[in-house]
């Protein structure tokens, strides 16, 4: 009798072995390579432009760089004028992000679908659109002096804080949106009965729930406006600032060491704003709790009307700003001949539609390899030691903090190097594709985080228990659960990869550019009708990217529900 028991345990023995070296293989796997990812293409171009901005003309180390950067006489103003106009940027996003954020979230007030419209145009389109724009609207040769005769300057700071505010106002209003969704009816009843007023309600309850929130738009929109390479190119004028200063620097007079001294600067202000925003996350108590009983929208005139009033007009401005640029692409000679054509769109100088087809090449890359590398990230994360794992997660979001024009000035530093397996890779679509993952890595783990937070472990163990593999637990417990947020982080990249300009634009070529780099170029070529022409051909395709997510989604969402009937009825 004890001989079928025995084979029953030598057959067992072998498989469970076999599974046990296949969920080995599997973690390691999915740890090495997204960590050696992070290593090659994010933290070794960030340690090399920090070592050549120590590296000195004779070959030693020292602060000799540093020294004579400071020494030029413009570079103490141009660090000046980029803290003053990321602040006032940073100021006027807050407040504006957190009253439209407020209307959506908390009142009744009518045109909410426009408001929502308004907000995702800027996303659609590289940064400088904002500014040719607003150079159409307002410049000299703009509608509005056209038709008043008024002599508006909007080169400089004021022209850059409007487009850059535009061009943040989005991500804000997003954040501050996501801290006031999370509070909790029943502390304003608590206040209510206690007789708190209106206003006690918002300053004691409302305020201290989304400070959270507002620290973290501000370092968003801090970050991405001192970094900014688009607007300030187009719209800065005599108003100089560090981005225009670092790409004078590299691509003017290929000064790299220098351009790595102004990269170190342009980190210190960002890694600030970002170790502000981490302590805050720490710190933030009393927010939403998974039993939270949401806050009921209402009309209270008094505090509506002027709410109302300032997020209509923000967000007619903001339609009214991309409509003119729309308009402008199919003018024949703006502002002379006014009359329409499609001309501006046979766009044959700067390599024609060329680089819009390698934006949609890069963008796909950067999407696969995203995707790929941070599901697997976030898989051995899992499985990895508490200590072992937080490290992971704070190495995967330090990316955030880094600046896309440094990235980029790693990038060329590290591999415009001849003769190594890492100059193989320089002047290639693939190269820029890694520099747009790794430019929105951390927003991409984030989102991966949260959604393999959903798979239950249950579910895994189950296929476990019916003798399933590693794989097939992958394949039938996570995958299935995981597809939305993969989907979403995919479009994700994709997007951003189609509408980013600070990464690129050192990585570009003579035979290879990125849309977002030929508007500029047509803009600074004085094809200012053509640059709005393919300002519309990359807004049309990110929009169509949009509306193939949100249907695969709905797809996703319908068979889930599907399989859930079919389960239940069976």
């Amino acid at each position: 009798m004890s001989s079928p028991s025995h084979s029953h345990h030598s057959a067992e023995a072998p498989g469970m072995r076999g599974s046990a070296i296949q969920a080995r293989l599997l973690h390691s796997v999915s740890f090495i390579v997204p960590m050696l990812g992070l290593a090659l293409f994010f933290l070794y171009p960030l340690a090399l432009v920090v070592y050549r901005s120590f590296l000195q003309g004779d070959g030693s180390l020292g602060l000799g760089n540093f020294a004579s950067v400071l020494a030029m006489s413009h570079i103490p103003g141009v660090l000046a004028n980029s803290l003053v106009m990321s602040s006032i940027t940073t100021v006027v996003s807050i407040l504006l992000g957190f009253a439209i954020a407020y209307m959506l979230q908390r009142t009744t007030i009518v045109g909410r679908a426009i408001i929502m419209l308004a907000l995702l145009l800027p996303l659609l389109a590289p940064s400088l659109v904002q500014a040719l724009g607003l150079l159409f609207l307002f410049g000299r040769n703009g509608l509005v002096n056209q038709a008043t005769g008024w002599d508006m300057q909007i080169y400089g700071l004021w022209g850059l804080v409007i487009a850059n505010t535009m061009y943040a106002l989005p991500q804000a209003v997003m954040i501050i949106q996501a801290s006031l969704r999370h509070s909790d009816v029943r502390y304003y009843d608590a206040a209510m009965v206690m007789g708190a007023s209106n206003w006690r309600r918002f300053v004691d309850i409302t305020l201290p729930n989304a400070k959270f929130g507002l620290l973290s738009a501000a370092f968003v929109v801090f970050t991405v406006t001192i970094t900014d390479f688009g607007n300030a190119a187009v719209i800065g004028g005599d108003y100089r600032v560090l981005a225009t200063e670092i790409y004078a620097q590299v691509v003017g007079q290929m000064n790299f060491s220098m351009g790595a001294v102004i990269g170190i600067f342009l980190l210190i202000p960002t890694g600030v704003a970002f170790y502000i925003e981490k302590v805050a996350s720490q710190r933030q108590f009393g927010g939403g709790s998974d039993s939270a009983i949401p806050v009921r929208r209402n009309f209270l005139p008094a505090r509506d009307i002027p709410l109302g009033t300032v997020t209509h007009f923000t967000g007619f401005f903001l339609i009214a700003v991309v409509a003119t640029v729309v308009y402008a692409s199919f003018v024949q000679l703006w502002p002379y001949r006014m009359s329409l054509t499609l001309d501006n769109y046979n766009i044959t100088t700067q390599g024609g539609y060329t680089p819009l087809w390698t934006s949609l090449l890069v963008s796909t890359q950067a999407a696969v390899i995203g995707v790929v590398l941070l599901f697997a990230l976030v898989l051995a994360q899992r499985g990895l030691p508490r200590a072992a794992a937080k490290a992971v997660y704070l190495l995967a979001i330090v990316p955030v903090g880094v600046p896309g024009l440094v990235l980029g000035l790693s990038y060329v530093l590290s591999f415009n190097v001849g003769g190594t397996i890492m100059g193989a890779l320089y002047g290639s679509a693939l190269l820029i594709a890694f520099c747009n993952f790794y430019h929105y890595h951390s927003q991409g783990f984030l989102t991966m985080v949260a959604g393999i937070r959903t798979v239950p472990k249950s579910l895994e163990e189950s296929v476990t228990c019916l003798g399933g593999s590693p794989l097939q637990g992958l394949r039938d417990a996570i995958l299935p659960i995981m597809l939305p947020t993969l989907v979403a982080v995919f479009f994700f990249l994709f997007m951003r990869s189609m509408v980013t300009l600070s990464a690129v634009i050192f990585l570009i070529t003579p035979s290879l550019s990125v849309g977002a780099v030929s508007v500029l170029r047509l803009d600074q070529a004085g094809f200012t009708t053509q640059a709005a022409a393919f300002s519309v051909c990359i807004m049309l395709l990110v929009l169509f990217a949009m509306g193939a997510m949100k249907l695969t989604l709905l797809w996703l969402e319908q068979r889930g529900r599907y399989s859930v009937g079919k389960t239940k009825a069976a």
